[in-house]
């Protein structure tokens, strides 16, 4: 499950809440107390507020849980018999008290989840029993002997636990659903939604949960009504997340999701953050690492209508959010083939993007510059980019871009700062079969560093394709301007076989005098 990275202590502090009294828990065998009838409809109130709270509850003491149930196997590994068996007795305590927190919050559960509740806390009484036996025996033999017993039954609790929660999310996110189904009214359908946006970022499998009880269904049909335009950008963000998933894709082709994506990138009533939004959800299911493309056929009969609004959100974009959004979608469509390509030549589309470069509050981070270059690494298939490139000045920006380099020691950043540099090698070195380009990138001193790129592992932080990109692009430019390299360069980095001088500089190592 996802989980937030905190500090240590304060996931201590936060998971201390969830830690029960063992001993307290086995006398009142987790009974709750009863409350008077106007608490009790004072609670209900209550918790009609809170249900992202109540899940998130939820989800926090099932993690607890199946980690227990790890460290309980790990224990068990180990013959560590009294510890397995007090670790027994906690989970069977967070068991109960997680299915009291549920039956609390939960007004309509199925007789189908209770009967698992049922089998569930069975199963833990059972098996704490089972490991309370093991530890009064003394017979090491004996004790070994049992430890598959132990097993099984360690395995059998772990997957009625799975089922329950797998029934209790589906649950609640059916209920989720009806809510945004039935709902007129804005403000629980906000609420609604902020839940159900809440259990799509605790992975993928709750995501094919809501996909599968019809998560984007509902949400499209927010998204065609008028009296809910201000959770249209809310909605989308919920959207993009659930299709990340298979299912969710087949759900947004069933219902002609790619033209009502479409409608709202054009139609320039909507506002910017909503546009914005569709332009996430159209750059999350034309992502090139989507095994599934079935999709795609609908996504074709409307690319052109969908590229020429990202290209204008892309002029337009009054913040360098919006503007990556955009171009991440722009970026990801022309990798379908050249037709996209083709298109954003006749938009005017790299006369756009050199320009919003020069702008530092629009382009403000390596995710954006990623972006851009990896359209322009696309578009320099064809031959018609060279000019548009020249007269951008669009060489002096991926001259710039091979110095990219990570400010704040992110592993994320620092990623997209090696994409960055290895993208904009290869862009130049596409472009350089045109003389123009080729002379321009020699003029602005562009060899020496790549070179450097090449024989310096901490300037392109250890990226193996960074190297080999870089060393594409100077083979290229030696071939138009062999002047511009030194002799040494020459014979260790053009003249023998790429993998031979691949393997000459990763094996090289940095003088520190």
């Amino acid at each position: 499950m996802h989980l937030i990275q905190v500090d240590s202590v304060q996931r201590w502090m936060e998971d201390l809440k969830l830690m029960t009294d063992c001993e307290c828990m086995c006398v009142l065998q987790s009974k709750p107390i009863s409350i008077e009838k106007d608490e009790e409809n004072e609670f209900v109130l209550s918790s009609q507020h809170s249900t992202c709270d109540n899940l998130q509850l939820l989800l926090k003491r099932a993690w607890i849980i199946s980690t227990e149930f790890t460290r309980i196997a790990q224990k068990l590994e180990k013959n560590k018999w009294q510890r397995v068996h007090s670790m027994t007795v906690r989970v069977n305590c967070h068991v109960r008290s997680m299915i009291n927190e549920h039956n609390m919050f939960t007004r309509n559960s199925s007789e189908e989840m209770h009967q698992f509740e049922k089998l569930l806390i069975d199963k833990c009484s059972e098996f704490t029993t089972f490991t309370e036996r093991c530890i009064q025996i003394e017979d090491e033999q004996i004790q070994k002997s049992m430890k598959s017993c132990i097993n099984e039954t360690l395995c059998t609790v772990a997957h009625y636990f799975g089922q329950l929660i797998e029934l209790i999310l589906t649950h609640e996110t059916q209920n989720l659903l009806r809510q945004i189904e039935l709902s007129d009214n804005v403000y629980i359908t906000e609420l609604a939604l902020s839940s159900l946006f809440s259990l799509t970022q605790e992975g993928a499998h709750l995501c094919r949960i809501i996909a599968k009880e019809g998560g984007v269904v509902a949400l499209f049909k927010i998204c065609r009504q008028d009296c809910f335009r201000g959770l249209y950008p809310q909605t989308l963000r919920t959207l993009a997340s659930v299709c990340c998933v298979e299912e969710g894709m087949h759900q947004l082709e069933k219902v002609d999701g790619i033209l009502c994506l479409a409608d709202i990138l054009t139609d320039s009533s909507h506002s910017e953050a909503t546009r914005a939004e569709a332009a996430a959800v159209v750059a999350q299911i034309t992502s090139p690492h989507l095994t599934f493309t079935q999709h795609l056929s609908s996504f074709l009969e409307n690319m052109e209508e969908i590229v020429t609004a990202l290209v204008k959100l892309c002029q337009e974009a009054s913040s360098g959010e919006v503007f990556l959004l955009a171009s991440a979608a722009l970026a990801n469509i022309t990798f379908f083939d050249t037709v996209a390509c083709e298109m954003l030549l006749q938009l005017n589309a790299m006369k756009i993007l050199l320009a919003a470069c020069s702008d530092k509050q629009i382009v403000d981070t390596p995710y954006s510059r990623d972006q851009v270059v990896t359209i322009l690494a696309n578009m320099s298939v064809l031959d018609q980019c060279a000019s548009e490139i020249i007269q951008g000045n669009g060489v002096q920006l991926l001259l710039e871009m091979l110095f990219e380099k990570s400010s704040s020691g992110n592993s994320a950043e620092a990623a997209a700062c090696e994409r960055v540099q290895q993208k904009s090698a290869v862009t130049l070195a596409r472009l350089s079969r045109d003389p123009e380009v080729a002379n321009a990138a020699v003029k602005l001193s562009s060899i020496p560093r790549l070179v450097k790129l090449c024989r310096s592992p901490t300037e392109r932080n250890n990226s193996d394709s960074v190297l080999v990109a870089c060393l594409a692009a100077l083979r290229r430019l030696a071939v138009m301007s062999p002047e511009g390299l030194e002799d040494l360069d020459f014979q260790q980095l053009v003249k023998p076989r790429l993998v031979d001088s691949f393997l000459l500089c990763t094996n090289m190592e940095e003088s520190f005098v």
